[in-house]
């Protein structure tokens, strides 16, 4: 690897082991074996390259625990329902090594408010993000129709916010699969109120 590639992995576990705010620049080059000025040279900044980094991260979680980490492992079911419950285990059968993952994450959106860079950098990947879920938790073809596939995916981008909110909270009474999937079928077979 050269200094870019080192430098990234660098930040990348310093994020994971100390957070957002608390990495130094002195910390990634520590990590990365690189210099100070390969920093400035390779990303301009250290929130720069803590950005990119953040997405890498995150990015990787998303190909583990969508249908990239399912390599191997049988076929997600037809069934929306079962389906739905499919994807939210693995998800949250992910969660003890995910769980720094889910805590930067946590970080990063308190820091959105006051980072303009931050905030810019993390819209195109959310937007890819969306869709992906849409395709991986519902099965929908973002391409055959992209609008519903936006939606869906804004839904289920909140819902998963909100699981890992629990999760990160109490994981004795966060919600599993099975319940998720319930609440799911409550929601939908509601049906309208007179």
């Amino acid at each position: 690897m050269g200094h870019r590639e080192d430098l990234l992995e660098g930040a990348k576990q310093c994020l994971l082991d100390k957070g957002y705010a608390r990495t130094t620049a002195r910390d990634i080059v520590a990590a990365s074996g690189t210099n100070l000025a390969s920093i400035g040279y390779h990303y301009g900044s250290k929130e720069a390259l803590l950005n990119q980094a953040f997405l890498a991260l995150t990015e990787e979680w998303g190909n583990a625990v969508g249908p990239a980490g399912r390599e191997g492992a049988a076929p997600l079911p037809a069934d929306p329902y079962a389906r739905f419950e499919a994807v939210w285990g693995q998800v949250i059968d992910s969660f003890e090594i995910s769980r720094k993952v889910w805590k930067l994450q946590l970080e990063v959106v308190t820091r959105l408010e006051y980072d303009e860079a931050l905030r810019e950098a993390i819209k195109g990947p959310q937007e890819e993000g969306r869709t992906g879920m849409a395709e991986a938790f519902l099965g929908m073809d973002p391409e055959a129709d992209p609008e519903k596939a936006r939606v869906a995916g804004m839904l289920t981008q909140a819902l998963m916010a909100g699981v890992m909110m629990q999760w990160m909270t109490d994981p004795e009474t966060a919600p599993s699969a099975k319940d998720l999937t319930a609440g799911l079928r409550a929601f939908m077979e509601q049906g309208p109120t007179a």
